[in-house]
């Protein structure tokens, strides 16, 4: 009997946390793994050798996996360590399978997002090519939904829930004055509209708003945008405005009010859309408006997570345990709908070369012809996936979550 390896990497949700209680309670079940480690700061916990017994964990700490399920962000930290080319150097290659055999490693597990699947393609194709036997898995997370080839990724049912619900309340907010104004709610999305679409549910028999969403699967135009805000103006006193960051010309220029800077996959690192469009409302119009960022309060809310989207991520973690069981590897586990009425999914897998540095973009029959809304269909997808109230321990007033001090060893050094 050898052992297991999990690291997580990229971006938090509320979800990711789900899967990996899902591998750890999988593998602990199957009784195939003597322990399970896990690797602090993704891949770069076995380059810097921060792995920690997360089996011991399970035995030492009361409802660990419970608690583990319900804590935002990311147990065993994030990475953004992006690996070469092994034919044009293979050194960290050869540590990390190094690191796998010292730890008597069988299988292992990522967590992650497009980034994170592009490392496990890398990782199983060196593993081919060396006559390693170690299965590389990947189990989806994203808040962005833009994962091909799986209906949805975990994070994404509670990162839509928070939209929804905030929009709602923003609603309420600026319906308060009788005067007219603009609210513009920039959303995180940089290639694809997944997240802003799903503002659209916050929308029910009293409330219209948000009134306008724009999404980058459209090109954005100035001169209509300025018509479409004074159309809903002439219907509502007060007009809410959903755009994802990532909204673009026909030239395909970011319409942001910043240069865009890029992290070391390449990937642009924008701001100041929501603003952008402030200014050009208030320069057109002459109303007022405001801005508002969600940003990175919509990805670890886990006091607003989706029962839904945690169930189907912990479902997740176990599957990929059943498909290393079963000699599988360079595969991303993936979920397949099966029906909306009532809402099921199936657990299936890919190979990970069908998800790696590739996009899936929100359909283009999902939005209205002038570009300014989602329609029925994309509700219809989103909706079920929001679905599901936690149940959260609080102490002192606030959530109880998890212990997180590994992450952070040398905070109390003098």
């Amino acid at each position: 009997m050898r052992n297991c390896l999990v690291a997580q990497s990229g971006g938090p949700t509320v979800a990711i946390n789900a899967s990996l209680a899902g591998v750890i309670q999988g593998a602990i079940d199957s009784k195939e793994f003597y322990k399970v480690y896990g690797s602090i700061n993704g891949v770069q916990g076995l380059l810097n050798s921060r792995l920690m017994d997360l089996t011991h964990k399970v035995e030492t700490t009361p409802m660990f996996i419970e608690l583990l399920k319900k804590s935002p962000s990311m147990y065993l930290g994030s990475c953004r360590y992006q690996l070469p080319d092994y034919k044009e150097d293979d050194t960290p290659y050869a540590y990390i399978f190094k690191k796998f055999a010292e730890y008597e490693i069988d299988a292992f597990f990522y967590i992650g997002g497009n980034d994170s699947m592009d490392t496990v393609d890398k990782l199983s194709k060196y593993a081919l090519a060396i006559g390693s036997d170690i299965k590389i898995i990947g189990i989806p997370k994203t808040i962005d939904n833009d994962l091909c080839v799986t209906d949805h990724t975990p994070g994404y049912g509670s990162a839509a829930k928070y939209i929804a619900s905030t929009l709602l309340e923003i609603g309420h907010d600026t319906s308060i004055y009788p005067i007219n104004s603009v609210t513009i709610v920039e959303i995180m999305g940089r290639d694809a509209g997944w997240l802003t679409g799903a503002a659209a549910l916050a929308r029910n028999k009293y409330n219209d708003a948000p009134h306008l969403i724009y999404l980058p699967e459209v090109a954005f135009n100035k001169d209509e945008f300025i018509e479409d805000v004074k159309a809903a103006m002439d219907k509502y006193n007060n007009v809410v405005v959903a755009v994802s960051e990532g909204i673009k010309d026909a030239d395909g220029n970011y319409i942001s009010a910043t240069n865009a800077v890029e992290d070391t996959f390449g990937h642009s690192q924008l701001s100041g859309t929501g603003k952008c469009l402030e200014y050009i409302v208030k320069e057109s119009i002459q109303v007022k408006v405001r801005s508002v960022e969600i940003n990175i309060l919509q990805r670890s809310a886990a006091h607003m997570s989706s029962i839904t989207d945690i169930g189907e991520a912990f479902r997740l973690g176990r599957h990929a345990v059943e498909c290393a069981i079963a000699g599988k590897t360079g595969i991303m586990v993936t979920t397949i709908r099966k029906d909306n009425e009532p809402y099921s999914v199936d657990m299936g897998e890919t190979p990970v070369e069908n998800v790696a540095g590739l996009v899936k973009h929100v359909p283009r029959e999902w939005i209205n012809e002038r570009g300014n809304n989602v329609t029925q269909e994309f509700i219809d997808y989103a909706y079920p996936l929001i679905l599901g109230e936690p149940v959260v321990k609080y102490q002192r007033g606030i959530p109880d979550y998890l212990d997180i001090s590994h992450l952070f060893p040398n905070k109390f050094d003098n």
